[in-house]
């Protein structure tokens, strides 16, 4: 397939997929760390959002530039989505000043969405920072599944999480009991999940999280690992050690990628990024030939 056949087929694909919405704010939830969760009102994003779909988001009519931020949840009969963000940058700051009520422009949902296969029933998913909104989504959606999906979600975070610590009644052994703290809302769907941070936060395991990630994938049968894929969402540098681990332990990977964007739509091609195809190297827009992709083709 040519370059410029290429750029058609993602045209088409994405064609009746990507909407404009006067988004309205319904809930907001601050916490420790200048962090933002957002309930907006967006009804056609909500019904076609899949986990690893961003939206991009007009923060204030002064301010011309949007912003792309992953959907943490979505919920198609009521119609919102959520969002989370940390304050860098005026853009933020100025979402951060919204209240319920208010109304924005919204371009969404954008981006290719995360592919679980039922032949890799363990799923192991990894989220970093502002990467673990896209991770939320997907345990969320295998919870809601009829499939016996057999989620792990792990997270890690150098500022205070954006909830408040639980303590964890699923057992994890291959973890130590001192590591308890666990993210309430998994624990309500009955997915184990685990945390941790540099920080010395309760019950967080310290260290990176991708140091958390080995000490499950050691703790796995060869069987087991066959049966597992992994799912991750971070900064580039985590990133590459998670694909890095998915090589040593020879599992699937995909990862969605964070990189500045401008038209978030696919028009500008200034979130390009360097990937392997079966054509050779080609260089793909994070916005929408991703933002997810096979980890094995961006991370070698």
């Amino acid at each position: 397939m040519t370059e410029r056949t290429s750029e058609q087929a993602a045209a088409a694909r994405n064609r009746g997929t990507i909407f404009v919405e006067n988004a309205r704010v319904t809930e907001v939830r601050t916490f420790p760390g200048n962090q933002y969760i957002l309930r907006l009102y967006a009804p056609q994003t909500a019904r076609h959002a899949v986990p690893g779909s961003f939206v991009h988001i007009r923060c204030d009519d002064a301010i011309p530039m949007r912003r792309p931020l992953s959907i943490m949840r979505a919920h198609d009969d009521e119609g919102w989505i959520e969002v989370l963000f940390k304050i860098v940058g005026s853009g933020l700051r100025s979402l951060g000043h919204k209240e319920p009520g208010d109304r924005m422009s919204l371009v969404g949902p954008i981006g290719t969405g995360f592919e679980p296969s039922t032949a890799r029933p363990r799923a192991l998913l990894i989220g970093g920072g502002v990467g673990i909104p896209p991770m939320i989504f997907l345990a969320e959606r295998m919870q809601a599944d009829d499939f016996d999906w057999q989620a792990v979600v792990l997270m890690g975070s150098e500022i205070p999480f954006p909830f408040e610590l639980g303590t964890s009644v699923i057992a994890t052994e291959w973890l130590g009991k001192e590591f308890v703290s666990a993210m309430p809302l998994m624990e309500g769907w009955r997915i184990p999940s685990r945390l941790a941070s540099m920080a010395e936060f309760d019950g967080v395991f310290r260290g990176y999280v991708t140091g958390l990630a080995r000490k499950w994938l050691e703790a796995q049968t060869d069987g087991d690992l066959e049966q597992t894929e992994i799912f991750s969402c971070g900064p580039t540098s985590m990133l590459e050690v998670v694909a890095a681990l998915a090589r040593e332990f020879d599992v699937p990977c995909q990862a969605s990628l964070e990189e500045y964007m401008a038209c978030a739509v696919g028009g500008c091609a200034g979130c390009t990024v360097l990937v392997q195809t079966p054509e050779g190297p080609a260089m793909k827009r994070v916005c929408v030939d991703g933002p997810v992709f096979d980890a094995s083709t961006v991370f070698l």
